[in-house]
This record gives structure tokens, sequence and C-alpha cells, in this order.
């Protein structure tokens, strides 16, 4: 890459209009985050409409979310750790140790694909029996999971490097990581699917085929002319001093999607002691279509996070300040927006999965409740996203922690003590901790953003 052009990114970064910038930078991002939730939701859409198992196979393939979920909490520990340190060392000028940063990151991510992929293949099927498979489910849910877990290598470079991409201003680059490889899903499930006969099987080995294509696509990036920070060998021995931080960092994005799928298992065996196989499909038509409104704000975040990262680095709180602002009030937006839609119009959003009227007329009221709250989670989303662009590890671990952790497990046990309708209880837990974990993160924000920003406006050490 030339000097110009990195010397243009950098000033976009530090000059251009914030507003704008981060829209530009966001939507590529926001579309990227919807196509690679494609590569779960297209399998679930070819599952719940197979004749005759449909919504059983749907079951099965849902109870593999915790599986899935972990793979990704991995993945964020070290990338989402490390692509911010990434940025901030560029905005600091120093390249070299953002290189070095990117080089122990790839290489534990390496290390950890492989060990992940050993202990699923070891002990998948004892998991899969905690996370609340049923005799009828476990069938679908085991080789799905296997094959799935086989592939663990290419998500973590195609989720994972791509946020290296992303750090550097490449945000075009990073839709089109995930636009190939969704695309390279959407028309292998049919095939595998129906075609080839191979059913669930198929759906797993198409989504891995697709995560193959898009992580050599982000290594080939990565390695070539055009980036700004290059992959190269003299950088991929890790190193302690470089991974300590990352992984602090990482650590409360890990938490958020490793509690996912603490959380995710919590609701699946409560839901199956009080509701059986019912249950858990409306639990996973909820979720998913939960997954699909906090995509477009995780783009926003994702955007904004080189431009807040690099201006936290190069000591400008003004476009630090101008950045959150932007990412708060279109986050609440979307949030806003989408929190409307399913409230009025809960059935199209279930019908894309499944049409069984049983399912349906669960997953409606289910549906509602889930998300009775969810347009208010435009502000943590924004301040947890800040949190770790400014290298706030510890206020974004509590916030991470709070609602999850703190609040929502225990609730899914506790509140249906306290109803006749148990299965109600249980969604009624979600929009509770997540009224109360918005709160708390709205006060963190106050008492750790300014003083952060006071820090910046004050000379650096050594000058007067």
């Amino acid at each position: 890459m030339s000097n110009q052009s990195q010397n243009n990114i950098s000033n976009q970064l530090g000059t251009a209009p914030v507003g704008r910038l981060l829209l530009k930078l966001a939507a590529p991002m926001v579309v990227a985050q919807l196509v690679n939730l494609l590569y779960n939701v297209v399998d679930r859409i070819y599952i719940g409409h197979m004749p005759e198992v449909g919504r059983v196979a749907l079951t099965g393939v849902g109870l593999c979310l915790p599986i899935v979920t972990l793979i990704t909490a991995f993945t964020m520990l070290i990338a989402q750790g490390g692509a911010p340190r990434a940025a901030i060392a560029m905005g600091e000028g120093n390249n070299e140790r953002a290189q070095e940063i990117m080089g122990s990151c790839f290489t534990s991510l390496v290390a950890t694909a492989v060990v992940l992929t050993a202990a699923f293949w070891l002990w998948g099927e004892q998991l899969l029996w905690i996370f609340g498979c049923s005799e009828e489910t476990i069938i679908y849910a085991l080789p799905y999971m296997r094959i799935y877990s086989s592939g663990s290598f290419f998500v973590m470079m195609a989720v994972g490097m791509n946020l290296f991409v992303t750090t550097q201003g490449f945000t075009s680059f990073s839709m089109r990581t995930v636009l190939i490889g969704a695309i390279c899903n959407i028309i292998l499930d049919p095939i595998f699917i129906y075609v080839l006969g191979l059913g669930v099987q198929g759906a797993a080995l198409a989504t891995v085929i697709s995560q193959a294509v898009s992580g050599l696509w982000v290594l080939w990036f990565l390695t070539g002319k055009t980036t700004r920070l290059r992959l190269q060998r003299r950088y991929l021995r890790p190193k302690l001093e470089i991974m300590l931080p990352v992984l602090a960092l990482g650590l409360a994005p890990f938490i958020m999607q490793a509690t996912e799928a603490l959380l995710n298992i919590s609701f699946n065996s409560s839901l199956q002691r009080y509701g059986g196989d019912l249950a858990v499909g409306a639990m996973t038509v909820a979720s998913t279509v939960m997954q699909i409104v906090w995509i477009p704000t995780q783009g926003l975040g994702q955007g904004a996070q080189p431009i807040i990262s690099y201006n936290y680095g190069a000591r400008n709180p003004d476009r630090v300040r101008a950045a959150f602002k932007v990412l708060l009030g279109v986050s609440m937006t979307v949030m806003l927006t989408f929190w409307a839609l399913v409230q009025l119009f809960p059935q199209v959003f279930i019908r894309i999965f499944n049409s069984d009227p049983e399912l349906l007329e669960t997953a409606v009221w289910t549906l509602r409740v889930y998300t009775a709250v969810v347009g208010l989670f435009g502000i943590q989303m924004a301040v947890q996203q800040t949190f770790t662009a400014i290298g706030k590890a510890k206020a974004a671990l509590f916030i991470a922690c709070l609602r999850k952790v703190i609040l929502l497990i225990p609730l899914i046990f506790i509140l249906p003590h306290f109803f006749e309708n148990k299965v109600f209880a249980v969604f009624l837990a979600e929009p509770v901790s997540d009224f109360i974990s918005v709160t708390a993160a709205a006060i963190t924000f106050y008492f750790v953003f300014r003083p952060a920003m006071k820090e910046l406006e004050a000379p650096p050490e050594g000058e007067i």
C-alpha cells in the first residue's frame, strides 16, 4: 500500500466529518453483519421448511447455538481485543506495533481453533444433552454440531481476522468478505439439503465451505499489497506483553458471547422443563429474530470503532465525543424501529422459519414478550462498543456481566416461581434484565467516559 493511500485513510479517520464518516464506515459493516447472519439464518430457514421433520429439525439445530456462540466468543476474545489496540497503535503512528498485535492474534486464533475442534468432537454429545436435547432432536443436533465445529478455523479467520481489515478502514472489503461467504451458503444450502438429500448435515457442510471461502479471502488480503497492516512471518510468534492487554480488552466481548451460550442453555433447559420441544422451538425463533434486530447496531458499533479508537490514540476528544453521539442516535433510531416492527408484525418474522400452526401460535406471544424493551438496547450497545474502542476493559466487562450473568440467567430460574404460566415467566426474564442493564450502562458511561475525555484534554506527560 502506498504511503499516500495510508495517509488518506489516516486523514479520513482524523479529519473527515464524523457523521458522514461513521455512516460511510458503518454502512458496509451493517450489510456485512446482516449477510454474516445469513450463515445461520439461511440454514434455519431451509431446515425449518424440510417436509414433515422441519419443526423438530429446526429445534435440533437451534440447540447447537451455544456451540456456535462459543466459537464466536473465543474469536471475539482475541480479535475484538486486538483490533482496537491495533487501531490505537496506528493512531499513535506506530504501524509496526500494530502489525505485531495482528500477527500475535492470528497465531492465537489458529491455536484456539484446533483446541475447540478437538473439544467439541470429544464432548459435544454430552454437551448437547445438557443444552436441552431430547431423543427426537439429538439426531439432528449432533451431526450438525460435529460438522460445524470442524470448521472452527475458517470461522475464526473469516470473522476474527476480518476485524483487522475493518479497523484499518477497509469496510467495503470487509463487507465483500462476508458477502462472498453468504452467497456461497445460499447456493450450497438447497443443493446439499434437498438435491443431495443430506438434511442438517448438508446445511452444516455448506456453512463450513462458505466460511472457508471467506477466511481464505481475508488471508489473501492481509498478505497482499493493498493492506496497511500485513501478516508477516516475523510477527507471528505470540508475545505475552502483547496478548495480555489484548485478552484484557477482549474479555468483555468474550463474556458477552460466552454468556450468550450459557444464556441459551439456561433458556432451553428451563423451557424444555416447562413447555417441551414446542417452547424450545419458539425460543429458537425468538433468539434468531433478536439476532436480526441486533445486527444493525453491532455493525454501527464496528463502523464507529476505527474512528473512536484512532482519535482516542491521537488524543482528539472532540471527535471521540462526536462519534459516540452519532453512534448513539443512529443506534437508538434503528432499535426502536425494529422493536415496533417486531411488536406489530411478529407473524411475519416467525413465518420466515416455519409455518407450523402450533409453533406460530406459541411464538407470536413469546416473541412479543421477549423483545418488549429491545428498543432501549441501542443505549447499551453504543456504550459497550465505545468502552471497547477506547480500551476501557473493566467498564465494558462490568456491563457485559451485569445483564446476563448477574440479572438474566438467575431470573430465568427465579421468575417461574412467581407466575402460573411458567413459559411466560421464562421469556419475561429478558425484558426485565434488559431494562435494568440499560439503566446501569447509562450511569456507568457518565462516570467513566467524561473522565477519560478530560484526560485526553490534558497535555501528555512531559509536555507543558
